[in-house]
């Protein structure tokens, strides 16, 4: 069958939990893996009824793993990860997965803009997936980051993903990590790292930016996140 795509599946709600790829035997390795993992729980439950998960091949005969690969993150995409038990989002599915299609254009056209205010760029790339809400987007933008003074002189924070502005939002106040409530969790006991509390800034701002490319501001190869644009130390 070369490469494959497989799905497990409760009997009863046929509710897929578990998207797979593999080849050979690899499909009914889950039947016997002893970890403590919430798809082996699943799996342990259904088998403790007598029944047996429905498992079924999606596609198969693909020719190599990268093809096998993108079929499964896909799936994954499509069914939502927060339904199934997988540990990871698809493969690559932050740069080639479920996206909107204007989100899509803005990927592809790069129109690059100059940055005139006060800025800092954080790329959110770690995080972000599709179908956030602007409280899950805001949140992943404004914390938790290792930053020094100079962020006192930024006026506004854009949510960079893969070179693009996907939000432009104006800073308030700056405090340590974990005296906001942040849906990201608790980092109350992060002394080094800080959050902001701000808002969407004003749509002058927003329409001048979002959907721009910004990534002539970072240095090819660079691992910090984060980016000043026209703050001076």
């Amino acid at each position: 069958m070369k490469y494959y795509v497989y799905t497990y599946s409760d009997p009863e709600s046929n509710e897929i939990f578990y998207v797979g790829k593999g080849k050979r035997n690899r499909i009914f390795d889950h039947l016997t893996d002893l970890k403590n993992t919430k798809k082996s729980r699943i799996i342990k439950q259904i088998l403790e009824k007598g029944q047996e998960p429905k498992i079924e091949i999606i596609t198969h005969g693909l020719e190599d793993e990268q093809r096998a690969l993108k079929v499964e993150a896909a799936m994954i995409d499509i069914i939502v990860k927060e339904k199934l038990t997988n540990k990871m989002r698809g493969w690559q599915s932050r740069l080639y997965g479920r996206v909107e299609v204007n989100q899509l254009i803005m990927m592809y056209e790069r129109e690059q803009v100059n940055i005139d205010e006060p800025v800092l760029l954080i790329r959110i790339t770690q995080f972000y997936s599709f179908g956030m809400t602007d409280m899950e987007l805001y949140d992943t933008t404004r914390g938790i980051w290792k930053i020094g003074k100079d962020r006192d002189k930024a006026k506004y924070a854009f949510a960079v993903f893969d070179g693009v502005v996907l939000e432009v939002y104006e800073i308030v106040a700056w405090f340590q990590a974990g005296r906001t409530f942040n849906s990201r969790g608790d980092h109350r006991n992060d002394k080094v790292r800080w959050e902001f509390v701000g808002q969407k800034a004003d749509e002058v701002i927003r329409s001048k930016y979002i959907g721009k490319s910004v990534e002539q501001y970072f240095t090819r190869g660079a691992q910090n996140p984060i980016r000043y644009v026209n703050i001076k130390s």
